[in-house]
């Protein structure tokens, strides 16, 4: 009897013992630290604003639009033209030029940096140093081979200089980096200066949490 007994005990310990191990593995996965998914390489395509009128322009010499084209980077998505004095927008463009939400172009806390170096090895935003726009210079320069393009003279093409990399911070104060693909309307490859200018495709990645992590 006493060893039937003891039997019983030792069995009832042991399933008590397996109990509490299965729960502290349960608990111990609950707690489990997971790493922290990649950012995503998000696209723009064609952003770029209305033209003033529906008159092709001649080569080379395109109209001026009146606004600029607006664009949100967490949300992935145009802002109208009447959210321009808002936080709403990142990065707005018009011709050559790329504004900032900070500065003299809004209220925002928009900076930027052009850097060298390729886009997929950028892995991380500086947190200070960013330039933003004034009344006398842009964050992101304009003019040819001082900022993000060159302007062929002859061909009257805008190309974007590669190696080129914008390092943004955001009218919220988050962090991206992004790259200009093509200036031009569908991204031709080899653009002759002839198409719709102006419509901006471009690349990037954007950090939600606030850190300088891009990767």
């Amino acid at each position: 009897m006493n060893q039937l007994f003891s039997r019983f005990a030792l069995l009832t310990l042991s399933g008590a013992v397996l109990t509490l191990s299965a729960c502290s593995n349960d608990d111990n996965d609950d707690n489990e630290v997971k790493p922290a998914e990649a950012l995503k390489t998000e696209t723009a395509s064609n952003l770029g604003p209305a033209p003033t009128s529906t008159t092709p322009p001649t080569a080379g010499q395109p109209g001026t639009p009146r606004h600029y084209a607006f664009y949100n980077l967490a949300t992935k998505s145009e802002v109208p033209y009447t959210d321009s004095a808002t936080t709403k927008w990142d990065i707005a463009v018009r011709t050559t030029t790329i504004l900032v939400n900070g500065g003299s172009s809004g209220p925002g806390q928009g900076g930027a940096i052009v850097q060298d170096g390729l886009f997929s090895e950028i892995t991380a935003a500086p947190a200070t140093g960013y330039n933003v726009d004034s009344r006398t210079a842009y964050a992101i320069p304009t003019g040819s081979g001082k900022g993000w393009y060159n302007y062929n003279s002859t061909t009257h093409v805008v190309s974007p200089i590669a190696g080129k990399v914008i390092l943004l911070r955001t009218a919220a104060g988050k962090y991206a980096k992004l790259e200009i693909v093509s200036y031009y309307k569908d991204a031709p490859a080899s653009p002759t200066g002839t198409e719709p200018r102006g419509y901006y495709t471009f690349r990037y990645v954007y950090q939600p949490d606030g850190s300088t992590n891009l990767k």
